[in-house]
């Protein structure tokens, strides 16, 4: 079987997506310190500009997702990198000038947004471009090794970075991250083909075709289905984890970086153990099996007592949850390119992308209204059955039947 460092450009590919990967999350945490701290926002203010950040995908996902269809999708890629680099670069010289208000960060952000959604769109729809399809399980795991990878240790860097030089000059370093993608990007050399102009129909029948071939589709519509209520639910428990670690738990921030991190080691070994799960057993029993684990997984966290086991506790569970999620997610996403013809591509991904992230737009205001009027634990239980339910619903599905070796699926007739 070939491998992964033998196809042409993947290792540039994957070089890229590290380098973005660890700038976004110096830029996440300077974000948050630039606006709670630097601008002195109050609480509404915070979530109005994190609401900006995922608004693109809620408003303008689905349009993404034919506009890329109908575009060469490398071309798309370098565009966005480069735009997120001025965007980002653009903050610290207006807070030098004396210019950056919530209102300005706010456009910023939104606009940032938008950048990254129409990116994710052609990202994910161009690996089966690049990587042979025996090899796109793997070629997915190692871009989520390297996410993982930059979430574990992502957070510590943008601490030294940003007690070194401030919040805003470290947003500085994710521009000049992006920089570096989009230049990696552009010497990739793959098979990148023009869409046919010809085969062009208007934007809203193109939009209605590809949520129609996620939706009607016998084994996509309950994957993502079970995505959507998965995001909203697990939203849900790490919204009110934070304060719930913090002020019943008493872990400290010390705790919180342990536990991170321990999420972060998961995320690494479920993207290496990935590949041979899915050599071993079928797509549907890899892939309720990991949705499984990863709702079981949040039990520790749930049961957990304030005390020296506290953060044992905790601990276990995010390592537990972000193994699952690390040894399905490849699995799913290889096998959703690899039925879905590559006219549609940009649209599928584009469609379940967009509707996961409004439900994380939903999951943390619920997360934090229940806990605020009934309990911190009430939440965190909702948030584990519901994870549990739709681990159940996709055991049920039509899912169970699904393989590798699935090529285009019918769909199901409306």
């Amino acid at each position: 079987m070939a491998r992964l460092v033998d196809v042409p450009g993947y290792t540039r590919f994957w070089t890229a997506s590290a380098v973005s990967a660890f700038g976004s999350q110096i830029s996440g945490l300077a974000l948050q310190i630039l606006t709670a701290v630097t601008l002195s926002a109050s609480a509404t203010e915070v979530g109005l500009v994190n609401a900006a950040r995922w608004a693109p995908y809620l408003l303008f996902g689905l349009v993404a997702g034919v506009l890329v269809d109908r575009c060469r999708r490398k071309p798309v890629m370098v565009a966005m990198d480069f735009g997120r680099a001025a965007l980002l670069g653009a903050i610290p010289l207006l807070y030098a000038l004396d210019r950056l208000g919530i209102a300005t960060l706010c456009a910023c952000v939104f606009a940032f947004g938008v950048l990254c959604l129409f990116f994710d769109a052609a990202n994910h729809s161009y690996v089966p471009q690049l990587v042979p399809r025996e090899l796109l399980n793997a070629g997915y795991a190692r871009v989520g090794q390297a996410d993982a990878a930059a979430g574990s240790t992502g957070p510590l860097i943008a601490g030294v970075l940003i007690r070194l030089i401030g919040a805003p000059l470290a947003v500085l370093v994710d521009a000049v991250s992006y920089l570096v993608s989009g230049l990696l990007l552009t010497s990739v050399r793959a098979h990148d083909p023009v869409p046919d102009r010809g085969a062009r129909r208007s934007l809203l029948t193109e939009l209605r075709e590809g949520v129609a071939w996620v939706y009607r589709h016998r084994i996509l519509a309950s994957i993502a289905l079970t995505s959507h209520l998965m995001l909203l639910f697990n939203t849900v428990v790490s919204t009110v984890f934070v304060v719930f670690a913090l002020r019943e738990l008493k872990i400290g921030d010390f705790g919180l970086g342990v536990t991170y991190a321990c999420a972060g080691l998961g995320g690494v070994l479920g993207g290496a153990f990935s590949e041979r799960v899915a050599r071993r057993f079928d797509v549907g029993v890899t892939l309720i099996a990991g949705r499984v684990v990863a709702a079981v997984g949040w039990l520790p966290l749930v049961l957990a007592q304030s005390g020296p086991w506290a953060l044992v506790s905790v601990s276990l569970a995010f390592f537990v949850v972000s193994l699952a999620i690390s040894v399905e997610s490849p699995v799913e996403m290889s096998y959703r390119q690899a039925v879905t013809p590559d006219r549609l591509r940009g649209r599928m991904n584009a469609t379940i992308r967009s509707f996961n992230w409004g439900m994380v737009a939903v999951g943390a205001p619920l997360g934090g209204l229940l806990a605020d009027r009934i309990s911190y634990r009430f939440a965190l239980w909702v948030g584990l059955s519901g994870a549990v339910l739709q681990a159940l619903l996709l055991a049920g599905s039509r899912t169970r039947k699904a393989r590798a070796t699935d090529d285009f699926e019918p769909l199901v007739p409306a």
